[in-house]
């Protein structure tokens, strides 16, 4: 792993004269993380006066658009494939060139031409990517994990072959992109870091923004709930639903430790009876930050924007990764190894989780670790960062056209000049 060192303020001088800026974001709607980040950050982005459109589909476009954002239907980009429990990432890719999804580009490309964005800001999704560079817009990529090849390393010759292309393809994308955003902290706190490997002449386009939130610990009450509070977001549904049981067997263990579960939006809560007193089940929540910062434990998969939101309020996990899918095992793999929290896994007993929550909850090194990070985030203030970034790089480009077109002139005036002279 390559040392990354991204410097992310900004003086007030640098900042003073803001341009105001057309920005179409797009967003990978496979999963609620990257719709999430994106929101904050086009609510800094709106706030800040610039004119922001969203690229979205599905339920994550429904969601945008309830926000009160301008939302463009988009096609989905990526075909998930998997067992319960499991992503296969290598059938999800080649099921995905299989279907043709990447010729939208031109679909893209089209109404890129009818916004006529100044920016490109694409959470993941690669299409828009392709298409901003075919027009020639400034283009930047939020990732928060840039090797995938290896999925397809363990296969067959077939399959490693398709893995060579998506290395050179996400190799390309790279190289002709303006800038690669990772919504996390920088390094040496960054929790993506397993899941990140770059090559020397990419690491000067990186940024570390830290993470993209969509409220700040400031800004939020606290709840009236009895502490200690456990707030458990691991969802009763489908493969989930065993570990989601044993997380109410361990509560029953211990009635001193309170808890919050939420079932998921398409899970009837009543169909886990007899519940301990101890134990609040809700089905959905608009808000969850208030419940985050009553929390003094989180309880969830191994997903990215859940640990961001997490740790920027200073809370400690117990992280339950989803089988075969790399990248939440590596987060939770770093949650375990810096001391934020413990990772388990879906054959834990309910005497193994009772036991990682009370270590969390009276070790006070998990908290001070967290609390370090919530420090972290209040500094770096992800979306304000990228917005400050985003308006440097405009003035930057609006200034190195203009010294362009000031060379062309100086030249053809010679050019003209000399004409004159040979006569």
């Amino acid at each position: 792993m390559n040392p990354i060192i991204i410097f992310t303020k900004f003086s007030a001088m640098q900042v003073k004269k803001v341009l105001q800026m057309k920005i179409m974001i797009f967003v990978c709607g496979e999963g609620l993380g990257h719709t999430s980040r994106c929101i904050s950050l086009g609510k800094e982005l709106t706030s800040a006066g610039h004119e922001v459109h969203f690229g979205a589909y599905g339920y994550s476009g429904d969601l945008i658009e309830r926000k009160g954002y301008t939302v463009h239907r988009i096609p989905s980009e990526v075909t998930l494939v998997g067992k319960a429990g499991t992503l296969n990432l290598r059938r999800s890719i080649l099921a995905t060139f299989k279907r043709g999804q990447f010729l939208s580009v031109i679909r893209i490309t089209r109404l890129l031409k009818r916004i006529r964005p100044d920016v490109v800001i694409s959470d993941s999704y690669y299409i828009g990517i392709l298409s901003s560079k075919a027009r020639s817009i400034p283009s930047y990529l939020i990732i928060n994990q840039s090797s995938m090849e290896q999925f397809f390393m363990q296969e067959g010759i077939s399959s490693r072959i398709v893995g060579e292309f998506v290395r050179k393809f996400y190799s390309g994308v790279f190289k002709r992109i303006d800038g690669i955003i990772i919504p996390d902290f920088p390094m040496p706190h960054t929790i993506c870091r397993k899941n990140l490997d770059f090559k020397e002449d990419i690491l000067k386009k990186v940024f570390y923004s830290g993470p993209l939130v969509g409220k700040k610990y400031e800004d939020v009450e606290e709840l009236d709930i009895k502490r200690p509070h456990v707030l458990s977001a691991l969802g009763g549904f489908g493969y989930r639903e065993p570990i989601f049981r044993k997380v109410i067997q361990a509560a029953e263990m211990d009635m001193s430790i309170n808890y919050t579960l939420l079932s998921g939006p398409n899970v009837d809560p009543n169909i886990f009876k007899n519940l301990p007193a101890n134990v609040k089940m809700l089905e959905f929540i608009d808000d969850q930050f208030p419940y985050l910062r009553t929390s003094d434990l989180v309880i969830a998969p191994g997903g990215h924007s859940t640990m961001m939101e997490a740790f920027s309020f200073g809370v400690p996990m117990i992280t339950f990764p989803d089988m075969n899918h790399t990248e939440q095992q590596n987060n939770s793999w770093t949650v375990d190894e810096d001391g934020l929290g413990k990772k388990l896994n879906y054959s834990s007993s309910p005497e193994e989780i009772l036991t990682g929550i009370k270590e969390i909850l009276e070790n006070s090194r998990y908290r001070d670790n967290t609390l370090r990070l919530r420090k972290i985030a209040k500094e770096l203030d992800g979306p304000a960062a990228i917005c400050r970034m985003l308006g440097l790089e405009l003035q930057n480009n609006v200034s190195t056209e203009k010294k362009r077109r000031k060379i062309a002139a100086i030249v053809s005036l010679r050019k003209k000049v000399s004409v004159k002279k040979d006569y």
